[in-house]
């Protein structure tokens, strides 16, 4: 080769460089930063119904996109330092549930598009400017709990026609939890049930928070938030122990022994929320997509923990539930 054609072929492969990097750079897939409010085994239903619904849109994971999975625990210290970890390692998108880890997230970033699979009242709790608008850097799915209060109430009166004290188990540190409290104290008091808050703030706060109910109430609503989803086991053991039948706003809670629950599907909101990612993935702003409700809703009622407290489900409830468990 002479130096004619070494210079050539030289100047050429400096000037095609830079366009090999761009290349390279291109097919570089996305990241999505996947915070959990409980743990792994815990949200494994909902976890696999999001990546079933990536994968019908496209999105194979550890081919065409990447999931980064960090799990809260119920902990918002844990919450805080996975939202600093992905920011810091700059995801292209961040997946969560649970209002408290949203507003953990939004603190350190106003930049990353936020998707909730999702959150109790999220114009009620700050999130959103509103469903339609929301405006910012995130968007998502509303479990619109505090809308809920007066049919668990009416459910409850149902299962226990004689019920008339209510107590009610809430992390006061929870902001949706805030919320339902006051909601479900405004349903007690138009359905002619006697409220007692019991506040909790950490998990040694469960134990004697459900013994001092002992003779101060007929049932037990118990507010949905990552450290009660986190604890539920525990939470149901001392129920049943104190008599106590509880009702919750989802079904997780009736498999780790609750008596009932009345709510959306969180696998069904998982799975739409991987149409929000898609969108966002594509180039869609997050703050132009309006927020969405649940449309799927079940009534779960657990039979085993009914014998164990002593009580017959009425005929007519166990006919209106989506799934008995015996």
């Amino acid at each position: 080769m002479n130096r004619r054609d070494l210079v050539s072929m030289l100047g050429t492969v400096l000037a095609t460089w830079p366009l090999a990097a761009t290349a390279q750079q291109s097919q570089k897939i996305p990241t999505i930063g996947f915070l959990g409010s409980a743990t792994e085994q815990e949200q494994r239903r909902w976890t696999a119904a999001f990546v079933q619904r990536l994968r019908e849109l496209g999105w194979i994971e550890g081919q065409t996109v990447r999931i980064e999975y960090r799990w809260a625990a119920g902990s918002p210290a844990r919450a805080a330092d996975a939202a600093g970890e992905f920011v810091r390692s700059k995801v292209d998108i961040i997946l969560t549930n649970g209002t408290s880890l949203v507003t953990a997230i939004r603190r350190v970033t106003s930049e990353i598009p936020i998707v909730f699979a999702a959150a109790g009242d999220p114009v009620g709790t700050g999130l959103v400017a509103s469903l339609s608008r929301p405006g910012g850097n995130l968007t998502g799915l509303s479990v619109q709990a505090t809308d809920l209060a007066g049919k668990h109430l009416e459910l409850l009166r149902q299962m226990r026609p004689g019920a008339r004290r209510l107590a009610m188990l809430f992390n006061v540190g929870a902001a949706n939890a805030r919320l339902q409290m006051q909601e479900m104290k405004a349903a007690a008091g138009r359905l002619g049930f006697d409220f007692t808050a019991v506040e909790i703030r950490k998990p040694e706060d469960i134990a004697p928070a459900i013994d001092g109910l002992a003779g101060r109430a007929d049932v037990l609503f118990v507010a949905n938030e990552p450290l009660a989803l986190t604890y539920r086991a525990r939470i149901n053991s001392l129920a049943v122990a104190a008599h106590l039948p509880t009702m919750y706003a989802f079904r997780e809670f009736v498999d780790s022994g609750g008596l009932m629950s009345y709510g959306p599907s969180f696998p069904d909101l998982f799975r739409r929320s991987a149409d929000y990612v898609d969108k966002i993935l594509r180039g869609a702003k997050p703050g132009d997509l309006p927020v969405q409700q649940p449309v799927k809703f079940e009534l779960v009622i657990n039979l085993k923990t009914a014998k164990a407290l002593g009580i017959e489900i009425p005929p007519k409830l166990l006919a209106l539930a989506d799934e008995v468990i015996e």
